[in-house]
């Protein structure tokens, strides 16, 4: 009886650890600043400081106005409370993301973690 237990048992935990979306995953702590594009005749990017977050922990970011929570799945990023709650970004990499604009498409701001030669 146990040993026809143990398989469904197994399946039971695969099925918990899964989330529609993908994967839960965590960012790695750090400051993201945020710019749109710039152009040929100036700066690659315009900076955008009221965008940019600190990420905190597995799941809180910090802005200049306060703290919330955020949800990664997969690909996507969901800030669920704090004041950017409702805003949702696309992971392109582990230190670039892209705000999703209202049409579910990637738009022009982007998020880069900021290392030592990008700060």
């Amino acid at each position: 009886m146990l040993t026809r237990l143990a398989p469904a048992l197994l399946l039971a935990a695969g099925s918990a650890i899964a989330a529609p979306g993908g994967k839960i995953d965590a960012l790695d702590a750090g400051t993201y600043v945020c710019e749109l594009p710039g152009d040929a005749a100036g700066a690659a990017g315009i900076r955008q400081p009221d965008a940019a977050f600190d990420i905190v922990n597995a799941n809180t970011y910090r802005t200049a106005t306060g703290r919330g929570a955020y949800l990664l799945t997969g690909d996507t990023l969901v800030m669920t409370s704090g004041p950017k709650n409702g805003q949702r970004f696309h992971r392109i990499s582990d230190r670039f993301l892209r705000l999703i604009g209202p049409d579910g498409q990637d738009g022009p701001l982007r998020c880069i973690r900021r290392v030592v030669n990008n700060g």
